[in-house]
């Protein structure tokens, strides 16, 4: 009877993450051809960033106050810190900016590379040794992100094309770097103790882009189109994304949910056609086929180099 109970348990536990990470992940596909409508016809990358980072931040602290509260060791605000003022700014206003100039498609194919750099950065800076198979993967999702970048070089508005899908490379990068800097504290605190004070931190430089709201389209327009747009940017990636992800990793665990990540291109490229801010073509399936080729290798390089370090 207890044996049924607790698969009862598992199994619902298992669908509730699984729906969990699915909806989050639909979030965040679809936030990047709404951001491609908004700017920068109603709004500027400066301003949508501010109303995402200004706007979720509110949100965290007022949430705050009807959950635990974990107290930061000191050893772990630097982490916060960094984690809020670079690596969270950075990332939420160039992947903002290169949506100013990118194909949203081609931008969405791009953000499935932080394994790639965050393998990177522990080779270059916390001396981690990934095994071959690690490496191949590496390898083969840059090859994928080359030929997004290259791709999108060609034809008409090639160049401002190129030089959008060179900015969201950067904003995975900073966004990798978030993932590693923030790894210890996400592990440590409860999900809102942490990020209302990484929120915080990246409202700091993001005060500085609120005289962009100036003289916005946005405040002119009867449309409730653009209004709705915002809105959506603001509750839903920015805060309901970050809730879902808790239930979903005690459900199915981190693996499965990173392998959900590899689903954005598709939510984005569904939402891209239906909106008429993108079109999909051969190059993108192709390219979005070699990232998640390597993504798989890396994936199955680190399980099987994790049984091995755990069986010695």
């Amino acid at each position: 009877m207890g044996h049924s109970t607790g698969k009862k348990k598992s199994a619902s536990g298992f669908l509730l993450g699984s729906g969990c990470i699915l909806l989050a992940t639909i979030f965040w596909g679809v936030n990047i051809p709404v951001v491609k409508a908004l700017v920068p016809e109603w709004m500027s990358a400066d301003a949508v960033t501010a109303v995402r980072i200004l706007g979720a931040g509110a949100l965290f602290w007022m949430v705050s106050i009807f959950t635990p509260s974990d107290r930061i060791a000191r050893a772990d605000w630097w982490r916060l810190i960094v984690g809020g003022a670079v690596g969270l700014f950075c990332f939420i206003y160039l992947l903002n900016l290169s949506l100013k100039y990118a194909n949203p498609i081609d931008v969405s194919i791009i953000m499935t590379l932080p394994p790639v750099f965050v393998l990177l950065i522990g080779v270059l800076f916390q001396h981690n040794r990934p095994s071959l198979m690690e490496y191949v993967g590496v390898a083969v999702g840059l090859a994928g992100a080359v030929v997004v970048i290259l791709g999108g070089s060609g034809g008409h508005n090639g160049q401002s094309n190129l030089i959008g899908n060179l900015i969201a490379l950067a904003s995975t990068v900073c966004y990798s770097a978030y993932l590693v800097i923030t790894e210890k504290p996400s592990h440590t605190y409860h999900p809102v103790s942490m990020l209302k004070w990484v929120f915080l931190f990246a409202a700091l430089p993001a005060l500085f882009l609120i005289p962009s709201f100036n003289h916005m389209p946005l405040l002119d327009t009867s449309d409730a189109t653009p209004w709705i747009e915002i809105g959506f940017v603001w509750l839903c990636p920015s805060f309901l994304a970050y809730f879902l992800l808790s239930p979903a990793l005690k459900g199915i665990g981190s693996e499965l949910v990173s392998l959900y990540q590899y689903l954005i291109p598709v939510f984005a490229a569904i939402a891209s056609v239906l909106m008429g801010v993108g079109r999909l073509h051969v190059v993108e399936v192709v390219a979005m086929g070699i990232i998640i080729l390597g993504m798989v290798c890396t994936n199955i390089g680190k399980r099987r180099r994790l049984k091995k370090s755990s069986g010695a």
